[in-house]
């Protein structure tokens, strides 16, 4: 069957067609991505202002035509931290809900971490052993551990690049102080869950999602994503330590010009890198891989586990 899930994150609205069906890979048939940012579209009090809502509405609404026009049998919609945390995010649905049909799920924190883990798991499979994981979105940083498919423990913080940028990081290029401020509530945030991971004893490969990650691989000299998803893409500690302190004296069009770094990304490449270097440095990990499946891969798989030979049912996730 083919199978669309759309996104709705901080940074972008993203539509994933695959041709799916249970015990198979999910293989990517079309994607339809728009960077509507709704980190940068809140108000002084976190709610999504109004030329928010209203382009939300209508990216969504194009998504679902291309979702038709490329013969999608069933849509599996969600929405993550900007909406869940939004104090008129329940307004919000309810205008997209009456606006164009679509009911998005509000997925949690933990449930992010737990479906991303999923994802990786199934990408490296029951030989890569415990799992670490490491998310960097535009509104939260999502971590897990485990051996099997559902993780050990699984946390969400809101650590998010697009975030961070937005409350801690107003100048351009940011200034000195406001950097180290930023890089200190970063390590305290993340130290304080560091002992519900380590508890379960060392993982035995660190891995990594998210647009973040990938462009700060392709900067410490991963391959580029032309080359395909099956090319081991890496990231190393003393790289990322390398290249903080030059992404902290650049300008947003100076980032862009970065191999690998797209214009829409540059401004909050630097708050993800300092939470990067802060997650590696408190989890004692040298090296990390990239993995190519994350949230929207997870929700496809959990889809296909709950399907009865093949046929459409619920959508919950």
């Amino acid at each position: 069957m083919r199978l669309g899930v759309l996104d709705v994150g901080s940074n972008t609205v993203h539509l994933l067609v695959v041709d799916a069906h249970p015990g198979a890979r999910p293989l990517p048939a079309y994607s339809h991505k728009a960077e509507l940012k709704l980190a940068e579209l809140l108000d002084g009090d976190g709610n999504v202002a109004g030329p928010g809502v209203d382009r939300l509405v209508a990216t969504i609404r194009d998504a679902m035509q291309v979702a038709e026009d490329k013969g999608v049998e069933d849509v599996l919609p969600f929405a993550t931290s900007a909406i869940r945390e939004a104090p008129n995010g329940e307004d919000v649905l309810a205008r997209v809900a009456e606006e164009t049909g679509v009911t998005l799920q509000v997925l949690s924190g933990e449930d992010e971490a737990r479906l991303t883990f999923l994802a990786a798991r199934r990408w490296f499979g029951w030989s890569a052993g415990r799992l670490l994981l490491l998310d960097i979105g535009g509104g939260s940083l999502e971590i897990a551990y485990g051996l099997d498919e559902d993780p050990d423990a699984a946390v969400s913080l809101p650590l998010g690049a697009g975030r961070l940028t937005n409350t801690d990081l107003p100048g351009d290029p940011p200034d000195p102080e406001d950097v180290r401020a930023l890089r200190r509530r970063v390590r305290a945030e993340i130290a304080r869950v560091v002992s519900d991971f380590t508890r379960f004893g060392s993982p035995d490969h660190v891995v990594a999602t998210s647009k973040t990650f990938k462009q700060l691989a392709r900067l410490a000299g991963a391959a580029r994503s032309a080359e395909g998803l099956y090319v081991q893409r890496g990231l190393s500690r003393k790289a990322l330590e390398e290249w903080v302190p030059q992404l902290a004296t650049m300008t947003a069009e100076e980032r862009a010009e970065l191999p690998g770094v797209s214009e829409g990304r540059a401004r909050q490449l630097l708050a993800g890198a300092l939470v990067a270097e802060a997650a590696m440095d408190l989890f004692g990990v040298d090296e990390l891989e990239i993995c190519p499946w994350a949230l929207r891969e997870g929700v496809i798989l959990r889809r296909l586990d709950h399907l009865p030979n093949g046929e459409p049912e619920d959508r919950a996730v």
